[in-house]
């Protein structure tokens, strides 16, 4: 009785429209000593690929005996248009920060080093100014100062 069933395989889709995908029927016979016992048999079915969006649904196996039915639990598939396209940003954002910082740097190498040179006299130059603020004073009475203790 159940040794010849049914195998359909059908898709619901959104609108639940049901498609019937495929069918085909199965005699299967039964070895000697087998009779009224349990068995489990496997069936695949591969589906071929799926060209558009509107082939997203959920899709069913269904098993009939003369008066049994038995339907799968389904699975859901998605189909998008264009595939699945990773979006992530972790390279842009390193580079973009590594050069941020590098410009950074630079700057502010460059401006310690325009300030140094704006604020920071040379050496010499510290003679210069007092040797200039020595040929100011009244040639009558030049005062010895000695030199900074820093010099």
């Amino acid at each position: 009785k159940y040794t010849k069933f049914s195998i359909s395989y059908y898709w619901i889709n959104s609108l639940d429209q049901k498609t019937s995908i495929y069918t085909r029927v199965e005699n299967v016979a039964i070895p000697s000593g087998e009779e009224n016992k349990t068995a489990a048999l496997s069936y695949d079915h591969r589906i071929m690929p799926l060209q558009n969006i509107s082939s997203t649904g959920t899709y069913y196996c269904n098993v009939k005996w003369n008066d049994i039915q038995k339907t799968g639990k389904g699975v859901f598939v998605l189909i998008r248009d264009t595939g699945y396209i990773n979006t992530s940003y972790s390279w842009e954002i390193l580079i973009t920060l590594t050069v941020l910082l590098a410009v950074l740097s630079i700057t502010a190498t460059a401006l310690l080093l325009w300030k140094r040179k704006v604020f920071c006299p040379r050496r010499n130059q510290p003679n210069i100014l007092r040797q200039k603020v020595d040929t100011q004073l009244p040639s009558a009475s030049p005062p010895t100062v000695p030199p900074p203790v820093y010099d």
